[in-house]
């Protein structure tokens, strides 16, 4: 009967060492969405903020191991005052401050006396996230007259603006046109009818990732060619 109880608790250990294929382990992985609203699997080249990302452990063989993960965010040579520290087994996360970070995934599988750490001494290089510097320009005419070029007034250029407004005043300081999205544009009309030829005000207040803010005041030239005795003015009415 002994030997028949040693013969069955061999093949349970043996069936159990079967069933676990392997150690435990963990393969780090990320994705990410662009300000275009874009996928991409590598921010390390320098993206725009805001980046949206989510972080996945992906473990395997785990068995009848108990696993414990914990994830660090942090800028290089900072790893003891991380941005993020949390304990779940994937997160997410929104970059809106530029820069490089790394972001480590520790984890640790016990079952019994036996614990298995990740990474190992020496090993598992962080994934590298890069946020790039802000930059926000704008043009300083455009010409809505419907020939198919520059009909619009939007944003010339920008990178990693995380805080944006802008409004458009005429020359009595009434407000024609305001947006809150730099991707957003003005199509040169004000109460459903294109303004009348001549100078605007433009008023910008944003802030980039790096933390540089945009208090801009300039002229806007509308330039068209359509006739100036038109009904399509911004005079008051």
């Amino acid at each position: 009967m002994k030997k028949t109880l040693l013969l069955l608790a061999a093949w349970a250990w043996v069936a159990s060492a079967a069933a676990q294929e392997g150690y435990p382990n963990v393969s780090p992985q990320a994705a990410y969405t662009t300000v275009d609203g874009e996928e991409t699997d590598d921010a390390s080249q320098g993206q725009d903020a805001p980046l949206a990302a989510r972080f996945t452990a992906n473990p395997t063989n785990l068995g009848d191991y108990s696993a414990r993960y914990e994830w660090k965010i942090y800028r290089p040579g900072e790893e003891d005052e991380p941005l993020v520290h949390r304990f779940e087994e994937d997160i997410e996360y929104t970059f809106v401050e530029s820069g490089t970070f790394h972001v480590q995934l520790y984890a640790t599988f016990v079952l019994g006396t036996d614990t298995i750490a990740f990474p190992e001494e020496g090993g598992a290089s962080p994934i590298v996230v890069t946020i790039s510097e802000s930059k926000l320009e704008f043009p300083n005419a455009f010409s809505p007259n419907n020939d198919g070029i520059n009909e619009v007034f939007k944003v010339k250029e920008y990178r990693s603006i995380v805080d944006f407004k802008a409004t458009i005043f005429n020359r009595w300081g009434q407000k024609i046109f305001s947006w809150t999205d730099p991707d957003g544009e003005w199509d040169g009309r004000w109460h459903g009818r294109k303004v009348k030829d001549g100078v605007y005000f433009l008023v910008v207040s944003a802030r980039g990732a790096d933390g540089r803010k945009y208090n801009l005041r300039r002229d806007i030239n509308v330039i068209t060619s359509h006739n100036k005795g038109s009904q399509d003015s911004d005079e008051r009415e």
